[in-house]
């Protein structure tokens, strides 16, 4: 038999919880359509001798948003085996957006993700204002991994509210039924559901708060009632890293999932150093999937790498409540303190 694409003798790691083994795997028509031990011939033939052979991974924690409209490629995630990436994580992303309030998203990813506003401002056609205008320019362009995306909470506020929903003023009641809508839509079009964050150290360029940050329970409970009527979907949030536990800062969103019937998975920091308060979040989450509720927290599988300064998002002191009492200051204060 005869393949388009042989990859023999690698160590194949299918995925499902077997142990390795060497083998191989025949690819024809861009389905693989064998693997183990091949008789047949490919077209082409890539030896993967100690090498491992896995499937794609998934990148469930990325901010391509930009990436994958401007570039063909979506380095370096697609260097590293990664063959699907998600996007628009931590509430923040380029859709919805007006055109007055293009700035305004800009700052927000140039603060969170300390990518230059240079690079965004050149390099976003902005040829979208709903997010499935977004969604139609992301299948616009071939690239070299899958790429979906979540409804970021920051740009879905500022839509709905403008300069008051980026000044984090409270949503009205017609607000919140704004938003609602503009939720179902989205996951009807095909997001993968909604997107927020409450972490004090994600802030604009200009050094305020991220809008979605202290949004008050009952716009999540209607984004996620949007996400529901839609289709359903998850509810992707990044809570703060709390000196005193948890429980505040992720119960509320865990009612929304209790209220809407969402799944819920949450960026969750563990460290070794200082109070183990992760263990709150993990007692959090047993009693609450106890109890039928679907919740996933996401841990680093390996130790953190950051780019630190005291302009950028994270710095060496961000923890520490002295450095917080001047948190706010600008650049050249703190520094002088």
């Amino acid at each position: 038999m005869s393949y388009d694409l042989v990859i023999r003798n690698g160590t194949i790691v299918d995925g499902l919880g077997d142990e390795p083994y060497v083998g191989d795997v025949g690819v024809r028509g861009g389905v693989i359509a064998a693997v183990g031990r091949l008789d047949g011939t490919g077209e082409r033939e890539i030896d993967a001798t100690g090498l491992l052979v896995t499937p794609g991974f998934v990148d469930l924690h990325t901010h391509y948003d930009g990436q994958a409209i401007w570039s063909d490629r979506l380095n370096p995630s697609s260097a590293h085996g990664v063959t699907t990436v998600v996007m628009g994580n931590c509430g923040v992303g380029f859709a919805p957006c007006r055109k007055e309030d293009h700035d305004v998203l800009v700052d927000v990813m140039a603060g969170v993700e300390d990518i230059p506003g240079v690079v965004m401002t050149d390099g976003l056609p902005w040829t979208w204002e709903s997010f499935g205008e977004y969604l139609d320019a992301l299948e616009s362009r071939q690239r070299d991994i899958d790429v979906a995306a979540y409804l970021p909470h920051s740009p879905l506020r500022v839509y709905v509210m403008g300069r008051r929903g980026a000044n984090r003023e409270p949503a009205t009641a017609e607000d919140l039924a704004k938003m609602r809508a503009l939720a179902k839509e989205a996951v009807e079009l095909g997001a993968l559901g909604f997107a927020s964050s409450r972490l004090a150290t994600h802030r604009t360029e200009g050094g305020h708060r991220i809008p979605s940050y202290d949004a008050a329970y009952a716009e999540l409970l209607e984004i996620g009632r949007g996400v529901a009527e839609g289709g359903g979907g998850l509810i992707q949030f990044v809570p703060d890293i709390p000196a005193g536990g948890y429980q505040p800062v992720l119960q509320q969103v865990f009612d929304a999932a209790g209220e809407t019937g969402l799944p819920v998975t949450f960026t969750l920091v563990v460290g070794n150093a200082g109070d183990p308060v992760w263990e709150d979040a993990i007692t959090m989450v047993e009693k609450a999937n106890g109890a039928g509720a679907q919740i996933t927290a996401q841990v680093f599988p390996r130790p953190i790498g950051l780019m630190i300064g005291l302009d950028l998002t994270i710095n060496p002191f961000m923890l520490y409540p002295s450095y917080r009492a001047i948190a706010d200051l600008p650049l050249a204060e703190r520094v002088a303190q």
